[in-house]
């Protein structure tokens, strides 16, 4: 008769290796029980890589990451994008409810790391993670060092990406600083301060090799990741005292800045206000253009009437200004009209409604449909790879939930 016990460590390390990528991530949690051979393989640093780079290649199973608020509770669930039925694949506990009662938001996802700040509510201290749920390990981040405790009213943007030459995750604050002369020029001179996270050293460090333009960026919006860098919206003043709107593009290998321009906007000396995010579109760099426009009648007296429209904009060649190419137009007399949050792996992008609902949208033949998903307010949206980044943190200050 057969010996019932099996030696798992007799398998060679090159077979055991080549098994262990194919399996989704559950099934690799189980087998760090297996034996202490399989756990140290799995959690070495070498290994997580490779299986993460396995996932992204030979996935058939495409997901998306939604965070949504209902009821005044965060929920963080996977959807299957490639279901006609967009059924759920994952709800994820969230373990960050508890702190200080607030309400967090998605900065960024990539590789299966999420950036969550709890920067809604300004001049306060503010909480930044970086979290893995697949593997239920976050790292809190310290405090940066630029704050509205130590420099009083600040307004910053938050980046997330990977490093690729150094293999590190890092988060960057683009930090707009308060300026005593706000009633001078000065205040239009301004360059934004620069501080960055990575997870490697689990420190803030100034960004001072390279300066930023002057610019402002814009507090709170998304920023996109594409192409080995963060893309932020910002503006400056002209000499002609006019705003010029432009993308900030930071380099996170060699951490320098450029700048990509806009596609043009016909009528855009009648904006009252131009925003939108920057988003990524098919490893492509879309932009959510929304205007407001304000029709003042003769008499100051009458109402404004007021009207605008989000346009929805994707650079076919990244870097090249004239590859920006307008692919779908929402037009409405109410500013609080459907706002564009994300993309699908297909091209469709997806809408939140005024009734919070979300659906998306074909750009081919328009059409819509109803994902049976609704959210409050601050809705995100965006693939999402399962991977095990974080599971050999445990000496770098990564908590286990």
């Amino acid at each position: 008769m057969a010996d019932k016990n099996v030696n798992w460590d007799s398998l060679p390390v090159e077979i055991v290796t080549q098994i262990l990528i194919r399996l989704p991530i559950k099934s690799i949690i189980i087998s760090t029980s297996v034996c202490k051979t399989w756990k140290s393989l799995i959690q070495n640093p070498t290994f997580i890589p490779t299986h993460l780079h396995h996932s992204i290649n030979n996935n058939n199973h495409h997901h998306l990451l939604f965070r949504l608020c209902q009821d005044g509770k965060e929920i963080y669930a996977l959807h299957n994008d490639d279901d006609d039925d967009f059924t759920e694949h994952t709800r994820f506990d969230f373990p960050f409810h508890a702190v200080n009662d607030n309400t967090f938001r998605v900065v960024g996802t990539c590789n299966g790391l999420v950036c969550l700040s709890d920067d809604l509510i300004v001049n306060k201290v503010h909480h930044f993670f970086l979290w893995n749920p697949c593997v239920r390990k976050f790292v809190k981040l310290p405090y940066p060092n630029l704050t509205y405790k130590t420099h009083g009213g600040v307004s910053a943007s938050i980046g997330f990406g990977f490093d690729a030459k150094t293999n590190d995750y890092k988060v960057v604050r683009m930090v707009n600083l308060p300026n005593p002369n706000s009633n001078s020029k000065n205040l239009r001179r301004d360059r934004p301060k620069v501080e960055v996270y990575t997870l490697s050293t689990g420190e803030w460090r100034m960004v001072t090799a390279a300066l930023p333009p002057i610019c402002t960026v814009l507090g709170l919006q998304q920023v996109a990741f594409v192409n080995g860098a963060l893309h932020w919206l910002a503006f400056r003043w002209t000499d002609d005292d006019l705003i010029y709107h432009f993308v900030l593009v930071f380099e996170l290998e060699d951490e320098v800045f450029r700048e990509i321009q806009l596609p043009e906007l016909p009528g855009y000396e009648n904006t009252y206000d131009l925003d939108g995010p920057v988003s990524v579109y098919k490893n492509c760099l879309a932009l959510f253009k929304k205007r407001y426009y304000r029709h003042y009648r003769i008499d100051f007296f009458e109402n404004k009437e007021g009207s605008s429209d989000q346009n929805i904009w994707v650079m076919k060649e990244y870097g090249v200004a004239s590859s920006w190419t307008k692919v779908f137009t929402i037009t409405d007399q109410d500013p609080d009209m459907p706002f564009a949050i994300g993309f699908r792996r297909n091209g469709e992008f997806v809408l939140q409604v005024e009734s919070g609902q979300l659906i998306s949208v074909d750009v081919g033949n328009q059409k819509m449909k109803d994902l049976g998903i609704s959210s409050d307010k601050n809705a995100f949206v965006d693939s999402y790879v399962e991977s095990l980044v974080l599971l050999d943190k445990a000496a770098n200050g990564a908590v286990t939930y």
